[in-house]
């Protein structure tokens, strides 16, 4: 130890004093640890000395093991220690008393899982007309052996119930729930088996879509409405089901039920002048309107007629109908003339190549033109243009 004085002119003097406390240092200890169950492990110490106070300290990870674990003291070198929660623990031991001892080896011990917790993040990932895909994780991570997990199924409409079992030990499960009705309500839930703790959670199916190519056609005194039946594009769809007709009236602001069919048209009478009118057709709905389609909807004006809101539809399809046809021939005439030309181009100068190799001697340096008579005549007059050269350029018109 160093003690010396400190004023404000200065410090004094150090006078230094050695002191040894009486025992010897502890020994370092070994610690073994064993889980017992979800929450409880029993720690055993052993050691070469006499009967001391020991700590116990533990933590979920080295940095809390270090600054701020958790600690049981004994004068027993065997002991139980009862934890938060089953998570993997870290665990050291040391003598406290009388005298603060070296620590021993950290060891860790991963807690028994509680099977019967929960499974968790229970979610669906994709939802469609007739099926869903769940996805979850187990209790607990990293599982020794294959999980059973029960999915129940609970129809909220129908009122009906459904079980299914899956067993697997992935730490990440999927399974796609299938023969689902098209726009119902369901409560799902999963758990493992001989498990009352569950997860659950609601989960609605896409409805039926809306009929396609809905059209109207008008009569004197009534109109007609046509539609492209749901078969074509849903297969599960039962023509037997039918449809619905709904009309809105613009005028009197009310929605009326006009019938339900099970063909691909409807006939309309009644119809007010000067009112606006807007149809729905979807699929007929079950269980008392708990069960329905997507509506499709179209507009009819009184006083125009509803040639407009159709025409408006088959005019571009007929003008597309023409259109994309002209096109395709206009850039294939385009194209063939391109060729054409490309192809006279490279006659020419083939043409033009071979006429100029024939007519001019690049090694002579001289250009001779025939008149076409015998070639085997030596005519005094047959023109002869001489003194041309490599580097000059030579022009034949």
């Amino acid at each position: 130890m160093a003690v010396w004085a400190h004023t404000s002119i200065g410090d004094s003097p150090t006078t230094l004093s050695h002191y040894q406390t009486r025992g010897t240092q502890p020994e370092r200890p070994l610690l073994k640890v064993k889980a017992l169950n979800q929450t409880a492990v029993e720690c055993s110490i052993s050691i070469d000395s006499a009967p001391l106070v020991y700590g116990v300290f533990y933590a979920t990870s080295f940095l809390d093991l270090y600054r701020s674990p958790h600690q049981v003291q004994s004068t027993s070198l065997s002991l139980s220690v009862t934890v938060d929660s089953d998570e993997q623990y870290l665990f050291l031991a040391r003598v406290v008393s009388p005298f603060l001892g070296p620590p021993s080896d950290y060891a860790v011990v991963k807690m028994i899982p509680d099977e019967r917790l929960p499974p968790r993040n229970l979610h669906r990932v994709r939802v469609g007309k007739t099926q869903a895909l769940l996805k979850w994780q187990p209790p607990f991570d990293t599982p020794d052996g294959p999980l059973t997990y029960v999915i129940h199924v609970k129809d909220v409409i129908r009122k009906g119930e459904r079980d299914y079992k899956l067993t697997t030990k992935n730490n990440t499960v999927e399974y796609l729930l299938r023969g689902l009705e098209s726009g119902g309500r369901y409560s799902v839930s999963v758990r493992l088996r001989n498990m009352t703790k569950e997860a659950s959670f609601t989960l609605n199916t896409v409805p039926l879509p809306a009929p396609e190519a809905l059209k109207i056609l008008t009569e004197n005194d009534h109109v007609f409405l046509f539609w492209k039946s749901l078969a074509v594009q849903e297969k599960g769809f039962n023509e037997s089901r039918g449809y619905e007709v709904h009309v809105f009236d613009s005028v009197t602001k009310q929605t009326a039920y006009l019938g339900n069919t099970t063909e691909t048209y409807f006939r309309i009478s009644s119809l007010l002048v000067g009112h606006n009118y807007t149809f729905s057709v979807q699929a007929r709905c079950l269980l008392g309107g708990q069960l329905c389609g997507e509506p499709a909807l179209l507009l009819y004006n009184q006083q125009t007629g509803s040639r407009e809101a159709s025409h408006r539809d088959n005019h571009s399809r007929d003008m597309a109908s023409v259109v994309v046809p002209v096109l395709f021939l206009l850039v294939v005439v385009v194209g063939s003339g391109l060729v054409a030309l490309y192809i006279r181009h490279r006659r020419l100068q083939n043409n033009f190549t071979a006429f100029a190799n024939s007519h001019y001697n690049s090694r002579l340096g001289s250009a001779i033109f025939s008149s076409g008579d015998e070639l085997g005549d030596d005519d005094e007059d047959a023109p002869m243009i001489s003194g041309f050269s490599d580097d000059v350029p030579m022009v034949i018109a």
